[in-house]
């Protein structure tokens, strides 16, 4: 779904390959409550940041978590959203509120169930190699 995927940049017009690469913890590596999703797009990295109290929110309304493949699909599909709407290129970060983590959760997975499945991560690994 959204940790390997094409947009079309609404400004210039080029092809963005979009993968997703890792999530990170973001109290270790910057000091914020927050959950970063590196993709690369294009080759440029560009991060997208989760606050932590979406995992609380999601606990407290559904009583269910937010996976680390959850995590991924719902960055990707935010970042793809950006890009369909005229994100700044230039930037490298963008940071999600509360709302919009559950808002795109409840996307990814409404589009899941359509599909039968969240993909696994890690990508392009095999499971048995």
């Amino acid at each position: 779904m959204y940790e390997d995927f094409h947009v079309t940049d609404r400004w210039t017009g080029e092809d963005l390959h979009c993968q997703w690469k890792a999530n990170i913890v973001a109290i270790a590596t910057r000091h914020a409550d927050a959950v970063d999703v590196r993709f690369d797009v294009s080759g440029r990295p560009m991060w997208i940041a989760l606050p932590c109290t979406a995992w609380l929110e999601q606990k407290k309304r559904s009583g269910k978590v937010i996976t680390d493949q959850l995590t991924a699909q719902i960055a990707g599909r935010y970042l793809k959203q950006l890009m369909d709407e005229g994100y700044d290129s230039q930037r490298e970060i963008y940071t999600m509120t509360v709302d919009e983590v559950l808002t795109q959760l409840d996307e990814v997975v409404k589009e899941a169930k359509a599909n039968h499945a969240i993909p696994n991560l890690p990508v392009g690994i095999d499971a048995a190699g």
